[in-house]
């Protein structure tokens, strides 16, 4: 529907006011019938192709009372729709400035007021609305969401903590997993400062809120590392097996590294191979194999990982295996399995390895918030989607 329908809509519908209004007050068969002048220059701005002129005279000529009110919403809340953002905030910004206006009204039109300027990213504009409109039993709900939406995109994780939690209060569901990932964000901001204790805190203050964090303990695995801890980095990347198995993938690399670095091999081979047993992944296979070549040859590791894709097939296993065997083969059997390489590589490059279990944004980097539908731990590792499903 275009902005000029949309007008015709607001013009039909004024002249229906206006009709109405003569039949409340006089007899059709009393009178002699003249459209208003304001009605006929509004309509001529509209034929002369200048809606923002035809709007503002509609406004103006359309009485704002119980009859109409409902249609200067309804069209505003078209135009924001259509992203003629302009327009809606008139039409409400109009609305408010009535003092006759009823206050279930106000509080209405104060909201949509505060979307339209959130739909323009006119965020400041927008919050101070929504945080005056949460004190309005009817709007409190969609003003807080609208206010934790402004706080996450400016990245104000302190206001978004609180907001989330008088959501939690009101709503009564549990926002302590998105409260989490905002100590989170805290903690990284910190490391990023170099600071020293801060990390610390937000760590803990997010396992506290949600004690199944899986980016909590990566975090403080990292933190535990840098510092040369690898005992205790080892302590938060082994929990997070049970905190969400899904993003097992995410901690290997460092528990090999925490584990070798330890000098413990044989532990590691032992843990791995118990994670392989409950949590079939493809990046523990990628570990472990290399750890069989490296002891017992290619052949042998090769014979593992075939075994693996046997059970649990997928591109990435299969991937792994022809690079592992064409090392162990020669003349026309190796350039078969250099073709098939090739082929499987293709199709891993243009595959993306991660995807939104939500709406299904994918891509090749872990978000922890879903840049597509906004949700939080929703992006997960194609592996784990792949693998347990099979």
């Amino acid at each position: 529907m275009s902005s000029t329908w949309i007008l015709f809509i607001f013009v039909a519908l004024a002249a229906a006011w206006y009709l109405g209004y003569q039949a409340r007050h006089k007899r059709f068969s009393e009178q002699k019938f003249n459209l208003p002048r304001d009605y006929l220059v509004g309509l001529n701005f509209l034929l002369n192709e200048e809606p923002d002129k035809a709007v503002d005279v509609f406004i103006k000529m359309l009485e704002v009372d119980s009859d109409t009110v409902e249609t200067h919403l309804a069209v505003g809340k078209l135009f924001r729709r259509r992203g003629e953002v302009d327009r809606a905030i008139r039409i409400h910004q109009n609305l408010i400035a009535r003092p006759q206006l009823d206050k279930a009204y106000r509080d209405q039109s104060l909201f949509e007021l505060g979307q339209d300027y959130f739909s323009a990213g006119v965020l400041d504009r927008a919050e101070r609305i929504f945080l005056e409109v949460v004190n309005v039993k009817d709007y409190a709900v969609p003003a807080y969401r609208a206010l934790l939406d402004i706080y996450q995109q400016e990245k104000a994780w302190e206001n978004a903590i609180a907001i989330a939690s008088k959501l939690e209060a009101t709503t009564k569901k549990n926002m302590q997993p998105v409260i989490a990932h905002y100590f989170c964000e805290l903690a990284e901001i910190a490391i990023s400062h170099q600071q020293n204790e801060q990390p610390n805190q937000y760590i803990k203050n997010a396992l506290t809120a949600d004690y199944q964090c899986v980016r909590a303990s990566l975090l403080q695995a990292k933190l535990d590392m840098n510092k040369g801890d690898y005992k205790s980095a080892l302590r938060s990347l082994q929990k997070i097996k049970d905190q969400n198995p899904d993003y097992i993938g995410e901690s290997i690399e460092a528990l090999a590294f925490c584990y070798e670095a330890l000098k413990e091999e044989e532990k590691l081979v032992k843990h791995l191979m118990q994670i392989l047993k409950e949590y079939p992944r493809v990046p523990v296979v990628l570990i472990l194999s290399e750890r069989i070549r490296r002891w017992k040859g290619d052949k042998t590791a090769a014979n593992f990982v075939a075994d693996y894709v046997r059970r649990y097939p997928s591109i990435h296993g299969l991937h792994l295996f022809i690079t592992l065997y064409q090392s162990s083969t020669e003349g026309r059997a190796r350039e078969d399995l250099l073709i098939l390489q090739n082929l499987t590589k293709k199709l891993l490059t243009d595959k993306p390895d991660y995807r939104c279990v939500s709406c299904g944004f994918s891509g090749k980097s872990l978000h922890w918030q879903c840049p597509g539908c906004k949700q939080w731990s929703t992006v997960k590792s194609v592996h784990s989607l792949e693998e347990c499903t099979v």
